[in-house]
């Protein structure tokens, strides 16, 4: 008799046991799956609101890496390189979001953005102007994009002496940036 009660108070105990804190190799904190890790999207975006934007676009392209190409992660990766500086990688990553699906408005603005800071005006204009239908003109960012290029584009005068390079890229969420002119 004490055997049997022994051996359910061991099995009791054994049931007790909290076995979802620990991994398959017994360390805790771990993710069991790549599909339980955190999302490099998720991670990507916190690091490029901090100006880490190095560390964002490793992050886009673990989720990637991960899960395979998404309008999301081409179009944010896009953005971690315009923030970077690097306009012909922005522009081509922010092309292949366009393709995957043409109806993304970030993509859309943020592809503009690269357009002017190339200075091809009527370029930008087009695609804020289709961000701007897609969006149905609830964004004020891009209507103030829309704006910019088009002052510039409706300006025949404008060359490198009245050149007013100072803009600013403002992040307003979900991979979309706002172009400021800043006096």
């Amino acid at each position: 008799m004490m055997k049997r009660i022994a051996m359910a108070a061991l099995i009791a105990l054994s049931a007790c046991q909290s076995s979802g804190d620990f991994s398959p190799d017994g360390l805790p904190g771990r993710a069991v799956s790549p599909s339980d890790d955190i999302d490099g999207l998720i991670v990507g975006h916190r690091l490029m609101e901090g100006g880490e934007y190095e560390l964002a676009l490793r992050a886009y392209y673990r989720s990637i890496a991960e899960r395979g190409p998404t309008v999301d992660a081409l179009s944010a990766i896009g953005s971690a390189n315009l923030r970077l500086g690097r306009l012909g990688q922005a522009e081509q990553m922010l092309n292949r979001a366009i393709e995957f699906d043409p109806e993304f408005v970030p993509a859309i603005n943020n592809l503009g953005v690269v357009m002017v800071e190339r200075h091809e005006w009527s370029q930008a204009a087009h695609l804020f102007r289709t961000a701007f239908a897609l969006d149905s003109g609830r964004s004020e960012e891009i209507r103030q994009n829309l704006r910019l290029a088009l002052a510039n584009l409706g300006n025949p005068g404008y060359d490198a002496e009245n050149n007013n390079d100072n803009f600013a890229l403002v992040r307003r969420g979900n991979g979309r940036f706002l172009l400021l002119a800043t006096p």
